[in-house]
């Protein structure tokens, strides 16, 4: 029996080959399939909320690798969602491309609450590649980005958690009626 395509696939008007669907058609099947992961998830509103509130939190911090982990411990500590704090986390792979206008600004942010200046050029832009590995390069310029990345990840963090514990709530007794 030959393959079926599947309903994200389109057979092609050529020999019957199957074509995949563009990179907006695979984002938005992706963000739809974790959606309904998390609208399904057997927690509780607030503990769905808390868990994605922590993966979008730690999602701006410039922890490079340590994101996830940082998250899960967070979530377990806190009683939140693990698998939501995970999958919100990994949301931010979506805005890789703006990643370095969103650190730029995170640095300026944390220059002014540091140093209360803005620098006219970024700091990091001196510092060979090999010198990143080193802890010492973190308080030249981590320390800002960290502090900066503060005014995006905790609103971030705030608006995520109140949204998704209403549209749960809201779910959860619309299906509770029928």
């Amino acid at each position: 029996m030959p393959d079926q395509p599947r309903d994200d696939q389109v057979e092609s008007a050529r020999g019957g080959e199957i074509a995949r669907p563009g990179g907006w058609a695979r984002l938005k099947l992706w963000l739809q399939a974790h959606h309904l992961t998390l609208m399904a998830l057997p927690d509780t509103p607030h503990a769905i909320a808390l868990g994605s509130a922590i993966g979008m939190f730690f999602g701006f911090t410039p922890l490079f690798g340590m994101k996830t982990l940082l998250s899960l411990a967070a979530a377990w500590l806190l009683k939140g969602n693990k698998i939501a704090a995970i999958i919100s986390v990994t949301l931010h792979d979506i805005i890789l491309p703006f990643w370095p206008a969103i650190f730029l600004w995170e640095y300026r942010m944390g220059m002014w609450t540091l140093h209360r200046r803005i620098p006219e050029r970024p700091g990091f832009r001196h510092v060979a590649l090999r010198d990143y590995m080193e802890w010492t390069t973190f308080f030249t310029w981590g320390q800002p980005l960290l502090v900066g990345s503060l005014f995006l990840a905790l609103p971030a963090a705030v608006v995520i958690y109140f949204a998704l514990r209403g549209v749960l709530i809201r779910a959860r007794a619309k299906k509770d009626e029928t």
